[in-house]
């Protein structure tokens, strides 16, 4: 049972996902920094290398590990590898394929790839106002994709490269939704921490001849400065996080702070890059806050359930 919205521990899980969100949006420009100087697949198989050095000596000082079960080590192989593998692979490489437009409206369809798989095995209820809020911030990022001028283009190779990004939220949702049942069993430390191991040793399988070619030796500072950002805060900090907030909040309520994301990476590139932020990136904000608060309030939009009827006989 999730605890009821307004809870001390349902508030400090929106306060501490709220955090999550401004990294995550400060993460994208951190990590164009690092790709100036390494391919996206070796940066990504470093950055997870980092998270999964972190994320063990975490399990270690925590105390909390306990030996897995044959089936869970299949369940988090399978985690992993449909969820966070297919994430790591496919956002990078549509990103190369595609506008920053078609990515950004793109990745704020995951909450609705939770809704489908909950849908699909019946893990949650899908209320009117969860679809109503998703259809706010969905709006909301539309409108900040639009105001900052990014290209919506479904031409040429762009098409290739959307079905990639939208095949790596396909990926993140389904490790969102299925990450959850294993907290029943481990902890937080322990889910994170094999799910970081398992996604490095697929990549780095997948990835070998280039992460091999590189002259990681000769990497620049400012490269590794990247990579530790975007491994120690946004892969393994935040991903603990939002395991721990899944298990409190339920994967619906969590999802819809992924859309919170795009706001940050606005506000930090009109600071860090000189890009504006007018009118309709405000109106898109306020769109995407409505959808949040929709979803954390969602009795308020559901009407109301009829009494159920007197049978006529006295107590």
């Amino acid at each position: 049972m999730n605890p009821p919205k307004h809870s001390p521990k349902a508030l400090l899980a929106e306060g501490v996902l709220l955090l999550v969100a401004i990294v995550w949006g400060i993460n994208p420009p951190v990590i164009k920094i690092g790709l100036q100087y390494l391919p996206p697949q070796p940066y990504n198989l470093g950055r997870l290398v980092v998270a999964s050095i972190v994320s063990l000596i975490a399990l270690w000082l925590s105390g909390t590990y306990r030996r897995p079960t044959r089936a869970d080590l299949w369940t988090l192989a399978r985690i992993s590898a449909l969820g966070f593998f297919v994430f790591q692979i496919c956002i990078s490489e549509g990103l190369l394929r595609t506008t920053a437009g078609n990515a950004s409206f793109i990745m704020c369809l995951m909450p609705v790839g939770v809704l489908l798989l909950n849908k699909l095995y019946g893990l949650e209820t899908i209320t009117r106002a969860v679809l109503l809020g998703i259809a706010c911030s969905i709006s909301g990022v539309t409108m900040i994709v639009v105001g900052t001028g990014k290209e919506l283009s479904l031409a040429g190779p762009h098409l290739i490269g959307t079905a990639l990004v939208f095949l790596s939220q396909f990926g993140y949702a389904y490790y969102t939704v299925f990450s959850k049942e294993l907290l029943n069993r481990y902890s937080t430390y322990q889910v994170t921490a094999g799910l970081m191991l398992f996604t490095t040793a697929l990549l780095f399988a997948a990835t070998l001849p280039d992460a091999l070619a590189v002259r990681w030796l000769e990497v620049p500072a400012v490269a590794w400065g990247s990579i530790l950002f975007s491994g120690i805060l946004a892969l393994c900090l935040c991903n603990f996080l939002w395991i721990w907030g899944t298990g409190i909040l339920g994967t619906s309520r969590v999802a819809i702070f992924n859309n919170i994301s795009p706001i940050f990476a606005v506000i930090t590139a009109y600071f860090l890059l000189g890009e504006t932020f007018g009118l309709l990136q405000t109106v898109g904000a306020l769109f995407i806050f409505a959808g949040v608060y929709i979803t954390r309030n969602r009795n308020r939009f559901e009407p109301a359930k009829p009494a159920p009827a007197s049978s006529g006989q006295q107590p």
